[in-house]
């Protein structure tokens, strides 16, 4: 079967799945607010009925009736509400597996989790991909390192602040800057790498201008987030496997959630949010920074 075809099914089932995922949350939420209404008149029936009960014992025969069905009317719902969230459970199961197969797809990357672009995969692209970016890079003034070495200090503790710091004034962690680091320090490039990769709010490669977020949670997913970010990467000719355009101008990033739900699908750009978005008016909400 092609890669094409099994991103096909990949999306679909993503669709379908996320689809499922929303029909039983509403189903779930519709039936809690019906309950809720008819819990509250039947128990004002019953209150009613038993007071009625102490003046008239013929009413006790209804009254047995009328708590036998609001029994078995909770029951039934407690029955109902628990296969749905079974099915809830399940749907949510596959969409995290179709998705997650769908985005191992479209952005394969090296065992170190960096996303590569196709003809740059196996040790020898790899490593033309660096010599490239090594002849294309500036000359880095270091002396910023060397200044937070001297107020923050050497020792391991200081790790994150310094990262922080150094990010800050490049916008991202340059290789020199961390091997300098690592000279300065008490600090090994082994644990400077850790550090860097296993907190995600530093990044080893160069920021854009611009930072563009394209929210891919479940309700911008099931809307078209996935087009939406793959419209944004030809408009702003991002080459495959990077995440900035070859000017610098735009990063684009994919994020779990923006808390925009009801706008979805919905970006964000240097902190000003678009919603109810198609690809065409995605690419314009970028024109505000152009």
């Amino acid at each position: 079967m092609s890669g094409e075809k099994h991103r096909r099914i990949a999306r679909v089932g993503s669709l379908i799945a996320g689809s499922a995922v929303v029909l039983s949350v509403a189903m779930l939420l519709m039936d809690y607010a019906v309950a809720s209404r008819r819990a509250a008149r039947d128990d004002r029936l019953i209150k009613t009925l038993q007071q009625e009960t102490k003046a008239d014992a013929a009413v006790a025969s209804r009254l047995a009736a009328e708590q036998k069905r609001v029994t078995a009317a909770r029951l039934g719902r407690k029955t109902r509400d628990g296969a749905v969230a079974w099915g809830l459970i399940a749907a949510a199961a596959l969409f995290l597996a179709f998705a997650k197969r769908l985005v191992k797809q479209e952005t394969p990357a090296d065992p170190k989790g960096r996303v590569m672009p196709a003809g740059s995969r196996g040790p020898d692209g790899a490593l033309r991909r660096a010599a490239v970016r090594a002849s294309q890079a500036p000359e880095l003034d270091l002396t910023f390192v060397e200044q937070m070495v001297a107020t923050v200090g050497r020792s391991k503790e200081a790790a994150i602040p310094l990262l922080q710091a150094i990010q800050t004034h490049y916008r991202y962690l340059p290789d020199d800057a961390l091997r300098r680091l690592s000279e300065l320090t008490e600090i090994t490039p082994a644990e400077i790498a850790g550090t860097s990769s296993f907190y995600g709010q530093f990044r080893r490669s160069p920021v854009g201008e611009h930072i563009v977020r394209v929210c891919h949670g479940t309700a911008c997913h099931v809307s078209g987030a996935r087009q939406i970010t793959e419209e944004l990467r030809r408009h702003l000719a991002i080459p495959e496997g990077e995440d900035t355009d070859a000017a610098r101008m735009f990063t684009l990033d994919e994020v779990a959630c923006l808390g925009c739900c009801s706008l979805a699908p919905v970006l964000m750009i240097d902190g000003h949010t678009a919603g109810k978005l198609t690809p065409a008016t995605a690419c314009d909400a970028l024109q505000v920074k152009t």
